[in-house]
């Protein structure tokens, strides 16, 4: 070990009480000794409890290192051992920052320090904040640029809810560290980013903002945070899309583990300390941070082609070549977590409504992945669990399989949202399909999806219609928001659609969009910037109030 030691990421904070916080770092060696010094002379130190993440591999479509193209360094899955370090900094006050460094030790005793951040603990009731709100970052064109001019426009925020589809593969390594592209996850939030995007020749790097250094950061679990069966594929992508329900891998795998023979989360969980929930872990929670009560659910499903082709393994069906073996079956749009009444979830969810912290919140707020109400394509078919059809012929061999998803038995519309409405929640906040847009319920409700940070496959307005199957039991809605409230045009700025009238949406893959909660006034207010014009303003587009 010759060379001088690196950390892998900045720190980064989590979970933060009312006089502590942790801090949270990772490096490629184990090392000897990892601790985090803070205080004003930074004379304090804490030693950190390190943990090797067990799942994180590179394969031959990652892009890390000397590989630029598909397999020329690693030609299947390999190991990729990364370590992860924890620091509980404790007896602070709330309101006063505090000056923080971390030093990791490798094993030859040569030493690597982080440059020097700030940390606080939960802010009090009446303590304004700022909060960004974003989701879907996916290491996608834009997301780099969006972050710098976070930055760049707000200054320093509080906090972060992030609304799932942090990366692409979760066990792929590289995605959350250093993808060679100069746009992976950590990177992006904490200003290290080094992502080059060409505009009329006019090259411009962006360096992502530095933000979850200073800023807790909460999460929920979406699509792109569950992968499938565990190492039955040749690559990383196929695994991740080979999620395949519980109750089935319990038919076809008695006695095999569970989890490895349907889907999983553990990279994420492992990389990640969140609130807990006595019944969920870390996959749903509530927390209390500042005026705000945050509930974070686990609501998604598995993302399948909307085609319809009996060529591929779909939403609405199973590809022909695998008609008779259930082994290679899709299951349709599988939900991971329940959530319909009388589950496990909702029931918990039924009892934080209930409680004392949420009841007497300034601010009541919930956020999962999947759209309640959005004018994006994955929100259609319901959510629900897919109903199997399927069709022998007299020898009993199967010639179609298809899936059918009742819309009346929706579970966010039937079931989530009557609770939310009954228990006064001001504002839903959620992601998945690319684009901002949002909507009011009758009763006052915010819905607000801002996931276009840095590429969008479009919106169902106008002409251009959801890719939905015809002449099926269900009616699958082509145009619009399938659950029936209509998009509410930007307050501000709005941009203008191909009929020159103000969209009330965007989905654009040059134009990119952030949400800022000011707790302090109660405003939600959402920005743009036009990557094609590179010295151009950041627009605030949209505005609206929390009551």
């Amino acid at each position: 070990m010759t060379s001088v030691p690196q950390l892998l990421t900045d720190p980064f904070l989590q979970l933060p009480s009312q006089n502590s916080v942790r801090v949270v770092w990772f490096t490629e060696f184990a090392g000897t000794k990892h601790s985090v010094t803070y205080g004003e002379d930074l004379q304090q130190t804490v030693s950190a409890s390190t943990t090797k993440l067990r799942r994180t591999r590179e394969d031959q479509n990652s892009r890390v290192g000397n590989q630029t193209k598909n397999g020329q360094v690693y030609q299947q899955p390999v190991q990729r051992p990364i370590w992860r370090h924890e620091a509980e900094v404790t007896g602070l006050t709330p309101g006063v920052r505090v000056n923080y460094r971390v030093t990791s030790v490798r094993e030859d005793g040569e030493s690597i320090s982080s440059n020097i951040f700030t940390l606080a603990p939960t802010p009090k009731p009446g303590t304004a904040q700022k909060i960004l709100l974003t989701s879907d970052h996916q290491l996608k064109p834009m997301t780099s640029a969006n972050l710098q001019k976070v930055v760049e426009t707000v200054g320093r925020v509080d906090a972060v809810w992030f609304a799932g589809d942090l990366a692409n593969v979760p066990d792929r390594a590289s995605e959350w560290f250093d993808d060679n592209r100069g746009g992976a996850f950590f990177p992006g939030l904490q200003g290290r980013a080094n992502y080059q995007m060409e505009h009329n020749g006019v090259k411009v790097t962006y360096k992502g903002g530095e933000i979850i250094q200073h800023a807790p950061m909460f999460t929920c679990i979406g699509n792109h945070e569950v992968m499938g069966r565990y190492a039955r594929t040749g690559s990383l992508d196929d695994e991740f899309n080979d999620t395949f329900p519980r109750a089935a891998a319990q038919r076809l795998y008695s006695g095999k583990s569970l989890i490895d023979n349907s889907f999983n989360t553990i990279t994420y969980e492992e990389i990640f300390t969140l609130p807990q929930s006595q019944p969920g872990g870390k996959k749903y929670y509530a927390v209390s941070f500042g005026d705000v009560r945050l509930v974070v659910l686990y609501i998604t499903n598995m993302w399948r082609k909307p085609n319809i082709s009996n060529e591929y393994q779909g939403r609405y069906q199973e590809a022909a070549k695998d008609l008779n073996n259930p082994e290679n079956w899709g299951y349709g749009q599988l939900i991971y977590e329940p959530i319909a009444k009388g589950s496990t979830q909702y029931n918990w969810l039924e009892k934080e409504l209930n409680s004392s912290e949420f009841q007497q919140a300034k601010y009541k707020v919930v956020m999962f992945h999947h759209p309640p109400h959005t004018l994006g394509d994955n929100i259609v078919p319901a959510y629900t669990d897919p109903v199997q059809i399927i069709e022998r012929d007299d020898a009993g061999n199967i010639q179609a399989l298809r899936y059918e998803y009742p819309k009346d038995a929706d579970y966010i519309i039937r079931d989530v949202m009557p609770l939310l409405e009954a228990a006064k929640v001001q504002l839903v906040f959620y992601g998945h399909s690319h684009l901002w847009n949002r909507f009011v319920s009758s009763r006052g409700m915010h819905f607000l999806e801002t996931s276009n940070v840095g590429n969008s496959y479009g919106a169902a307005w106008g002409e251009r219609k959801r890719e939905v199957p015809t002449g099926y039991r269900e009616e699958y809605t082509a145009l619009g928001d399938p659950n029936g409230l209509e998009p509410v045009v930007p307050t501000i700025s709005p941009l203008l659609g191909e009929d020159g009238k103000p969209a009330p949406y965007i989905a654009s893959n040059d134009i990119t969009v952030f949400s800022i909660f000011d707790t302090g006034t109660g405003q939600v207010s959402s920005y743009f910037f036009d990557t094609r014009k590179p010295d151009a303003d950041v627009v605030k587009f949209d505005e609206f109030k929390l009551q």
